[in-house]
Formats: C-alpha cells, structure tokens, sequence
C-alpha cells in the first residue's frame, strides 16, 4: 500500500516532469543490516537456525517477512510466523533506537533534489512501524512523497510491483528515474521495474549488486562518480 506524503506540495513543487528518486530504506538510507542480523539471530537461533553473515545475505536480507517465514518457519501456523516474526521486528525497533545515522552525503543529495524539485519515494519489504521509525529518527518522513510498503501490496520484492507503485504515484518515467537498494532482491524489484539502479555497498559487494542487475555501486551518496551520474541524469 502507499501512503501519500504531501500530495499538495507535489502539485506545486512537480515542475520535473518524469524523473525521481526511489530509495530503499534500510541498508540504504541508513546502515541497519548488522542490527536486523543480531535481531534474526535472537529469534531464529533458538529454532535451530544459525544466521550468519552470509546467510543473512543470501536468504534474509530485502525478503518480505511472509517469505521468511515460510523459508524459515515451515511447521509453524501462519498466525504463529507473523508473531515469531513481529518479535524480531520489535527487538529490531529496540535495537536500533538512538542509533539511526544516514549514510554519508545522504542530507546534501535530499537537498539537492528538494532544490531542483525532483519527487522523491522511499520503496521497502519493512514493515510500517521499522519503515516510519527509520525515516522519522532521520529526521526525512516528509521529504518523501510517498512510503510504498511491500507488505501491503500483492507482491513484495524482487516482484516490480513495489517500485511501479512509487513510479506511479508521482508520475515518473523508469528509464528517466533512479533508484538506490542495497540487497539482491531489492536491485532485482527496482531493475525489473526498468529502473536503473545504484547499488548501495553497505553489505554486498559490487560484483554482487551488478549480477543482480545494479547499473553501477556506491559505498555513500558522498561518491564523486555517484554525484556525476546523478547530475547527468536528473538534469541539475
């Protein structure tokens, strides 16, 4: 589902027609993964599940929880994987309150869209309250036109449908757009949407973020060659 974020400022600040911004949230805006990793731990440990680095990668980072949880929680009830699962949300919301920072150069680039008045949505399989609780201890909830959450919508990522929703309500054309993820099955919703997309290296590697179809990669938004390509592309 999207939740608008001030729809009156986008009818007068809209002059770009066309192109966005679109961010993944965590590991993106902000470095959250070692603390989403220490959460499955807590709650897939006891379960007979060793969470590792790479199988965070591999199986748990960008998944939706109802995929993890049928990954993960096989036997259990659909009910009982939503619980075992909003534990680890809520021991996730514990752990990282007080520590939320953006990735470097993450303010100056906001700004630097604001300016130049190009949309900007935040895209993720979070649930709502991590979503909210990240962009708001940011201090960046109302930079954001919309919060596309792909939880509340048929498919989730890597389905495109996430980032063709957040497209869609600001009106933005894929190829003339750009979005940011940091994790495979992120890259791979925003790419199949015909999104070029930057891969954000603040857990996988290049090499990972190009196979899964990442147009280049970039360890902070503070990046020279990022910057270029984003003056290129948005025109400013």
């Amino acid at each position: 589902m999207i939740e608008a974020k001030g729809q009156a400022k986008a009818q007068v600040t809209g002059q770009v027609t066309g192109r966005a911004l679109l961010f993944d949230i965590d590991g993106t805006l902000a470095d959250t993964d070692p603390l989403h990793r220490e959460a499955f731990h807590r709650v897939f440990g006891p379960r007979g599940h060793v969470v590792d680095a790479e199988r965070f990668k591999r199986e748990l980072q960008g998944f939706s929880n109802v995929s993890i949880g049928e990954r993960f929680l096989p036997d259990e009830s659909p009910e009982r994987r939503v619980a075992i699962l909003g534990e680890k949300e809520e021991i996730f919301r514990n752990l990282v309150a007080g520590q939320i920072a953006p990735l470097p150069g993450l303010m100056a680039l906001l700004d630097r869209a604001d300016a130049a008045g190009i949309p900007m949505v935040a895209v993720t399989n979070a649930p709502r309250l991590n979503a909210e609780l990240l962009l708001s201890g940011l201090g960046i909830t109302a930079r954001f036109r919309a919060l596309v959450i792909g939880d509340e919508l048929p498919h989730g990522k890597p389905h495109p449908l996430p980032y063709q929703e957040g497209l869609r309500f600001v009106g933005a054309s894929a190829q003339a757009s750009i979005a940011f993820e940091d994790s495979r099955s992120g890259v791979q919703s925003a790419a199949a949407a015909g999104i070029p997309t930057i891969g954000m290296r603040t857990t996988l590697s290049h090499a990972d973020l190009v196979a899964a179809g990442a147009v280049a990669s970039a360890k902070a938004y503070d990046d020279p060659e990022l910057l270029a390509r984003l003056a290129a592309a948005m025109a400013w």
